[in-house]
């Protein structure tokens, strides 16, 4: 169980994380929407795990390399931002979180079934 410290910095580095990719990244990404869906932090702190899911693009594995030849420059800059928060900026791990596809191919699932109406009576 994550301590009080990981869960506060983790919120941070989402929330800063974020706003990058939507402010600062937009020109790096082309036209993905990027989304930080989950930041998982090591317990000393030194390694911060990034989920993320993307919208409006359908080359996904392509964007996600485009973020890791991005990386030394996205740490970069979320230092820049956590400096007063943080002494040490951790090391960045991005994965996609395919989370929201896997939801919405099931909610697609659900709606193709023709469940009867019971008749009450």
């Amino acid at each position: 169980m994550p301590s009080t410290r990981q869960l506060k910095v983790a919120r941070l580095l989402q929330k800063e994380l974020s706003d990058i990719f939507q402010r600062d990244s937009r020109h790096l990404l082309g036209h993905a929407f990027v989304t930080v869906t989950r930041c998982e932090v090591s317990p000393d702190l030194s390694v911060a795990k990034f989920h993320l899911s993307f919208l409006m693009t359908n080359q996904k594995a392509e964007t996600m390399k485009q973020i890791e030849i991005q990386k030394k420059n996205i740490r970069q800059q979320l230092g820049a931002r956590i400096r007063h928060q943080l002494r040490i900026v951790p090391e960045l791990v991005f994965l996609l979180d395919e989370g929201a596809e896997y939801a919405g191919e099931m909610e697609q699932l659900l709606s193709k079934l023709n469940i009867p109406k019971e008749d009450k009576e």
